[in-house]
């Protein structure tokens, strides 16, 4: 072996000695209340730190066990713990002259728990406080180290790995919880811009992503610090994560890209959001079609409520207009919205009318006509109520034979719809809360039959309750006596009572069992009552006077049969 190779050899094992041997040499320990103090001064929160360790081929002190307390005013318990932390350091200062310069930070396994007030107030807002105070007070350091820190400092490179948050508030033990989640920035400092990106994993699956810059920190409240980023959200389950009430079965799959800003406490978000497999109404079933909304919103974060502008909702190839404010109390979000809708195909939203808890009968199908609604939304997010109005123009339920759904109603009347049903206009009045459905003043003209009105409720179980009268159209000349030879006896009635019921005859019926298998059922106490008020208004019209006042309903059947009242 030559001379120059066995040098070589020997420098290389003094120098592996010297590695291994070098961070017991130096007292890393002595910068912990450095470090400490630096990051206490900072955050104006109290920070601690484990025992330190120096490693010298990786150029970085680590530590395990961190903590950060929470603001008093929030909890007693700390605000942030993590796993562990290692700090990239610059060694030849740390060595020769003991100064700590750190290079960058990684935090392993951390825990951020965020609360907020009713008020709207979070326990990260008062980081901020401690912004002024550490520019210009010194802050105490052991005499080896750095006779002052300012919150100016800056670290080129700052990580979380896979961490966790929690985010609940002061007035309630309900809590969300967000796992796996990574944040990077570069060039982190309190008093300038820096680009960060964030992932997470959402409660109950699903992703986030945000990637974007900020800074530099409010110097009043940080929850304000200025903000532009590119936010996707993917697979967010609206039970989950509270937006609609899991209790009830409610719930969908969200969707989102959108670019957000904020400037001053006043935020933006414009972007793209699509709900699938909505579900909104117990006894509902999950939508076969996704609605997408291309929605543009600010948000006033002092005031801790917002406006939506404008936005276009989508269904198939239909279209409507969505507007309104929303608003956050407590543990919850209040919304009061608008969604409008002219010349909608109703093909289109067919698949969606089971997440209202509209099902249309077993085989039938919309394959024409168009849909006018008028729906304001209100209340807390968990549970929307929903009042308007909804019109159908031209309208044609294939597979449904209303006929003979109406049987029972049919030996009375003489019905015959066809195998599709055409229905020229229907409007109701909605109310579609989170247990059921209710219609009010329902109006339908249906040609084939006449005019049907009533109103009713879809409950929680599909369960149908409604009180309907079919108002029939008047028969061509001779087709009243044919259905009444055919069986048909209110027409029979109608002939017997001279066709005076006012433009044709009027049935009364109930629908009964549910939204896809209905019962039409014939309200015979109903038929009754408007036969009797019908003579009576006929009858009635032959008296005068007194006769008028001593007619009862017994005088009017007396009168209709052609028989002598009893003394």
């Amino acid at each position: 072996m030559s001379r120059t190779v066995r040098s070589f050899l020997i420098a290389v094992g003094v120098l592996l000695v010297l590695l291994l041997i070098l961070p017991f040499l130096i007292p890393v320990n002595h910068f912990k209340p450095v470090i400490e103090a630096q990051a206490s001064a900072s955050l104006g929160r109290k920070v601690q730190i484990g025992d330190l360790s120096l490693s010298i081929l990786r150029g970085s002190l680590s530590a395990e066990n961190l903590s950060i307390g929470d603001d008093p005013k929030f909890s007693s318990s700390p605000f942030f713990t993590a796993k562990s932390l290692n700090i990239g350091v610059e060694l030849v200062p740390l060595i020769f002259s003991r100064s700590l310069n750190m290079t960058s930070i990684t935090i392993a396994e951390p825990q951020v728990t965020l609360l907020r007030t009713a008020a709207g107030q979070w326990n990260y807002s008062s980081l901020s406080d401690s912004l002024s105070k550490a520019e210009s007070d010194p802050v105490d350091t052991p005499s080896s180290g750095p006779s002052s820190t300012r919150a100016n400092a800056s670290v080129k490179k700052l990580a979380l790995e896979n961490g966790r948050i929690i985010v609940g508030s002061t007035s309630s033990q309900k809590r969300s919880t967000y796992d796996e989640v990574d944040v990077t920035v570069a060039d982190f400092s309190m008093t300038s811009r820096f680009p960060f990106a964030v992932s997470a994993r959402l409660p109950g699956g699903g992703k986030l992503e945000l990637d974007g810059s900020a800074g530099p920190m409010d110097r009043s409240d940080a929850a304000l610090t200025p903000i532009d980023a590119k936010l996707h959200v993917s697979s967010l389950n609206l039970a989950s994560t509270g937006f609609l009430d899991p209790s009830l079965g409610l719930g969908g799959i969200v969707d989102m890209d959108s670019a957000i800003a904020s400037r001053n406490g006043q935020a933006t978000a414009q972007g793209t959001l699509k709900i699938s497999r909505a579900l909104l109404v117990a006894g509902g079933r999950a939508a076969g079609v996704p609605v997408t909304i291309d929605f543009s919103t600010r948000y006033d974060q002092r005031r801790n409520s917002g406006m939506i502008n404008p936005s276009i909702v989508k269904i198939g190839n239909a279209t409507g207009r969505l507007s309104g404010t929303y608003a956050s109390q407590g543990d919850d979000t209040v919304v009061d919205m608008r969604l409008a809708g002219d010349g909608v195909p109703a093909a289109d939203v067919e698949e969606f009318l089971p997440a209202i808890g509209v099902h249309l009968p077993k085989g039938a199908s919309l394959t024409a006509g168009t849909l006018n609604a008028n729906l304001d939304i209100k209340g807390r997010t968990g549970r929307l109520v929903t009042d308007g109005t909804l019109a159908i123009f031209n309208g044609k339920l294939a597979g449904f034979d209303l006929g003979s759904k109406m049987s029972a109603i049919s030996a009375l009347a003489g019905i015959n719809t066809g195998s599709d049903l055409t229905i020229e206009k229907l409007t109701t009045n909605l109310h579609i809360a989170p247990n059921g459905l209710r219609a009010d003043n329902f109006n339908a003209l249906v040609p084939s039959l006449g005019s049907l009105v009533g109103a009713g409720t879809v409950d929680a179980r599909n369960n149908l309750d409604f009180k309907m009268v079919a108002k029939l159209a008047n028969p061509p000349a001779g087709a009243a006596r044919a259905s009444a030879t055919a069986g048909g006896l209110v027409g029979l009635l109608g002939q017997v009572t001279g066709g005076k019921s006012g433009g044709g005859v009027t049935v009364p019926f109930l629908i009964q069992g549910t939204t896809s298998d209905p019962k039409f059922i014939p309200d015979v106490g109903g038929l009754a009552e408007e036969l009797l008020k019908s003579q009576l208004g006929s009858a009635g019209a032959t008296f005068t006077g007194t006769q008028q006042q001593d007619q009862n309903p017994v005088g009017a059947l007396e009168d209709l049969f052609k028989k002598k009242k009893k003394p």
